[in-house]
C-alpha cells in the first residue's frame, strides 16, 4: 500500500462522525474480551468526547478517515485503524507520526488485546507496569508501557 496517499492532519468537527465509526469497527474487531454491555458504555463515553481537547490526528485519504490518534502529555490515549487496513503499515505510520511528531513516550494497551501489545512491542515500547482496571474502573485489566 502506497502510504504517500495517505495524510495525517488535525482532526475537525467534520471528521467526528467517521472517527466514531473507525473507533466502533476497530473496537468490534479488536476487542473480543469486551462484555456488549461494556462496549455499549465505553460507546456512549467515546461519543461524548471532545476530541479538540486532545492532540487529535486523523489518517485520511480524500477526506475520508481511514483511523485516527489521540496523544495528551505524551501519552498515547487512543490509535485506532479501520480493521479493513490491519496488517499494511496504516497502524506504524500513525504511531511513527505521534512518537516523532507529538513526543509519545507511553501507552495503556487492553492486556487482552495481544495484538496491540505485540504491535508496540515491535515498535519498540516495554512493559514497566499493569493495572487490574481500565480507565473506565472496568474490569478489563491495562498493561503499561513506555519508549
Amino acid at each position: 500500500m502506497d502510504h504517500q496517499e495517505f495524510d495525517i492532519k488535525p482532526y475537525r468537527q467534520a471528521h467526528r462522525n467517521q472517527l466514531i465509526k473507525v473507533w466502533e469497527d476497530s473496537v468490534l474487531a479488536t476487542h473480543y474480551f469486551l462484555k456488549k454491555e461494556d462496549f455499549e458504555k465505553i460507546k456512549s463515553v467515546v461519543e461524548h468526547i471532545d476530541f479538540n481537547l486532545l492532540q487529535v490526528y486523523c489518517l485520511l485519504k480524500n477526506n475520508q478517515v481511514f483511523g485516527f490518534l489521540g496523544v495528551s502529555d505524551q501519552k498515547l490515549e487512543m490509535l485506532f485503524l479501520n480493521p479493513l487496513h490491519f496488517g499494511k503499515g496504516l497502524g506504524r505510520l500513525m504511531a511513527d507520526f505521534a512518537i516523532q511528531n507529538l513526543e509519545c513516550r507511553q501507552v495503556d494497551v487492553n492486556e487482552q488485546n495481544e495484538s496491540a501489545r505485540k504491535f508496540y512491542e515491535k515498535i519498540g515500547f516495554k512493559v514497566v507496569g499493569r493495572s487490574e482496571k481500565d480507565g473506565l474502573g472496568m474490569p478489563y485489566p491495562l498493561v503499561h508501557m513506555e519508549l
